[in-house]
């Protein structure tokens, strides 16, 4: 990653005039410099006045290219297309003209017969929320108290319309390549702020659409990929002590530590051995704190209502929340909601009413957190990210079709703290909520936004692979500036 005081552009007669950058140390180091650019490296980075914590520990926190509004993002994943004109896009010519015939010319609908479609009214009614006056279906009542938090952006659109390609893209910015997730970005931008904890931690029954490439680092460093903590029982059933005391691993931890020295010491150039060595010093920490921050019992009777949980409970969207809550106060960068529960996902084809459902499921528990974060003053430093990987059609090829059909020309997301504004709405789809009408926001924009409010230039996070410079945003995005508190 580029500090502040780096160029944007690397030219040639700018390396020959300055020390190297950290980054470009990596790749040299990388490409076959060895145990001698190891050794440049150390004098480099004391003329720099950089710690060398920086390079021997990957997970090092790092400095941010400008001051950030945010620390933590809490990202919440809705797979399976959640309809934009049944929960936060607001169309009454939909109630006016169910029925009637229009004309359209997306892919989509294509696939299902191209010509006129029937135009299908939303099965639920939306209302003004909070003194914004926010219009959000009945869908979800209790977000909708939260309205005045809320963010609500009704022009997001994508590159694709298949579920596979859509949630890689909105997790990685690529919408057709293995890339590194957002999560792993953020990791490898910011490094942690708890050295006990990973830096991306993903809460999911199971994975989306695209598996675990969903929070993969790919050509990142492997420390920087998402911790899958399935809840249960036993979320994290492999962090335990098995040695017959804490001091008796420590010595024994200590030894080993002595021999991965001395091994890495003869093999300098090799970066990934560094971050093998680390993860086992994040797995003893581990031991100590990953069982308290999953570990509720301690929670009051009111947060546990709050959450519309039960005591004891560790399956359902609220204890999914409720952790996140924990890992945002213990310091864990990037924590992802993933909302995949046992009552399906969003994918409704076949009847919309599917909806009601998965909305009882999650509004409760999003608006609780949000409330929850609020009251013990972490709103303001943790953003949130709703979204899904895109809406669904305001529209069907069949007059008396339940469903909808995927739609990714248009369709909503919220954001909620960390520096954004609450109590509005950006963007805007047509009448029938079928294009981008105003303030169009692509997911290269959303990513550039929420990289930004984390103090992070997405133009600079960089990382040299295969002899380019990859970034979040591949070479697009713009940062949403009017949703910026």
């Amino acid at each position: 990653m580029r500090t502040s005081n780096d160029s944007v552009l690397r030219r040639p007669t700018e390396c020959s005039r300055r020390p190297a950058t950290r980054r470009e140390f990596l790749h040299r180091a990388a490409g076959g410099f060895g145990a001698l650019a190891l050794a440049g490296m150390w004098s480099d980075l004391a003329l720099a006045g950089q710690a060398p914590a920086a390079l021997t520990d990957p997970l090092a926190a790092r400095p941010t290219h400008f001051p950030a509004r945010a620390k933590r993002v809490i990202f919440i994943f809705s797979t399976g297309g959640a309809s934009h004109v049944d929960t936060f896009d607001h169309k009454p010519k939909l109630y006016e003209a169910d029925g009637r015939t229009v004309a359209v010319a997306s892919p989509e609908s294509a696939k299902r017969g191209a010509g006129a479609q029937f135009i299908k009214r939303p099965n639920w009614d939306f209302r003004p929320f909070g003194r914004s006056g926010t219009m959000v279906s009945d869908l979800f009542p209790c977000l909708g108290q939260c309205a005045d938090d809320l963010c609500v952006i009704n022009s997001v659109h994508g590159d694709s319309g298949g579920h596979d390609k859509a949630t890689m893209g909105m997790h990685t910015g690529s919408f057709n390549f293995a890339r590194p997730s957002i999560g792993a970005w953020v990791s490898y931008g910011l490094g942690t702020e708890n050295q006990n904890l990973p830096s991306f931690v993903v809460l999911a029954p199971k994975p989306p659409y695209t598996g675990a490439q969903a929070w993969g680092s790919d050509f990142l460093p492997g420390c920087h990929q998402g911790t899958h903590v399935v809840p249960g029982a036993a979320p994290v059933p492999d962090v335990r002590r098995l040695s017959a005391t804490e001091e008796l691993q420590q010595m024994e931890l200590e030894l080993l530590g002595q021999t991965n020295r001395k091994h890495q010491q003869q093999r300098a150039a090799d970066l990934a051995l560094e971050a093998q060595i680390r993860s086992f010093e994040t797995a003893f920490g581990m031991q100590q704190a990953a069982p308290e921050a999953f570990d509720v019992s301690h929670e009051s009777d009111a947060t546990i209502e709050l959450y519309g949980m039960k005591r004891g409970d560790a399956t359902g969207f609220g204890w999914q929340c409720l952790i996140a809550r924990r890992l945002a106060e213990r310091g864990v960068r990037f924590i992802e909601l993933l909302d995949v529960g046992s009552s399906g996902n969003w994918d409704s084809h076949g009847d919309m009413n599917d909806h009601a459902k998965l909305a009882r499921n999650i509004d409760r528990p999003l608006a609780a957190l949000i409330r929850d974060l609020k009251s013990r003053g972490l709103l303001d430093s943790t953003l949130l990210v709703w979204t899904t990987e895109f809406g669904r059609t305001p529209y069907n090829a069949a007059k008396d079709t339940k469903g909808r059909e995927h739609h990714n020309a248009v369709f909503s997301s919220w954001l909620a703290g960390g520096g954004v504004r609450g109590g509005m709405t950006f963007g805007r789809s047509d009448e029938l909520g079928a294009t981008v009408a105003e303030n169009g926001v692509h997911v290269h924009d959303l990513h550039a936004t929420i990289l930004h409010l984390l103090g992070l230039d997405h133009e600079r996070l960089t990382y040299r692979h295969a002899g380019r410079d990859f970034r979040l945003t591949d070479v697009a995005g713009h940062v949403v500036r009017p949703i910026l508190a």
